[in-house]
């Protein structure tokens, strides 16, 4: 019997927001695999088997995956948002890579879902309608030397910029260093979107100067999007403003 892994991105919150192709993935299951309230958002039904775990053992999450459809099963890995943005995706090729040459042989897909960063520019208007980059602050797999480098480079490349992971209870102090290089590097008073939550009855978008931008305003809830020079805020009477980065820089 031939199993199989797929790799599934449940999008930023809303069934809604989940495509028809994941869907439809994980309706072929015999698996689901991830984090435990991902994991909670599949519905359960009769043959479905669930394996939910802690956050930090993607590595150990990933290997049971493939072994599991070694075994004949059809597991679908679940991640929110999409699976190779900072997700599972890239867990499941690590381990295939250092595990058994018969995984090797397995079927492996991946499933695009809405990121976080996606959903949040859409509800503000389009902040990242230019050249734009996405920084993880966590510095859980990376040092946070490299994580200042890569901020310090991308205001003075003038980027708009989305972030992931900006603030935990466990590193709280990490954001109010990153908001501080962003205030020395940027050089104006550009807007930055809080969009905490988006899609789900939690949702909250809050729009600042860069000036005004505190580390509160941020949780591991929370993307966070930072405009270039040229982001542009529409004020609208009555109704929340329009941000977005026009298509083109002046020669």
């Amino acid at each position: 019997m031939s199993g199989s892994v797929t790799v599934v991105g449940l999008g930023p919150g809303s069934e809604a927001m989940v495509t028809p192709e994941a869907t439809a993935a994980l309706a072929r299951a015999t698996d689901i695999v991830g984090y435990i309230p991902y994991v909670a958002r599949v519905p359960d039904r009769p043959g479905l088997v669930k394996h939910a775990t802690d956050n930090r053992v993607e590595a150990e999450r990933a290997a049971h995956a493939l072994q599991m459809a070694a075994e004949g099963r059809h597991v679908a890995v679940v991640s929110s948002g999409d699976p190779g943005v900072f997700a599972m995706a890239s867990a499941v090729f690590e381990a295939l890579e250092a595990g058994p040459a018969d995984w090797l042989t397995l079927e492996i897909s991946v499933l695009p879902g809405i990121t976080a960063m996606l959903a949040a520019a859409a509800r503000a208007g389009a902040p990242l309608g230019h050249d734009f980059c996405t920084i993880n602050l966590s510095d859980n797999l990376k040092p946070w030397d490299l994580i200042e480098r890569r901020l310090t480079l991308a205001a003075k490349a003038d980027f708009a910029m989305a972030f992931y992971n900006p603030r935990s209870k466990s590193r709280p102090e990490g954001f109010g260093k990153a908001l501080e290089i962003l205030k020395a590097s940027c050089g104006d008073d550009r807007p930055v979107i809080f969009a905490r939550a988006v899609s789900t009855p939690e949702e909250h978008i809050r729009t600042v100067p860069l000036t005004q931008a505190e580390p509160e305003m941020a949780d591991m809830r929370t993307v966070v999007i930072v405009g270039s020079s040229l982001t542009r805020i529409v004020e609208r009477p009555g109704l929340a403003p329009i941000v977005y980065t026009p298509r083109s820089v002046p020669a």
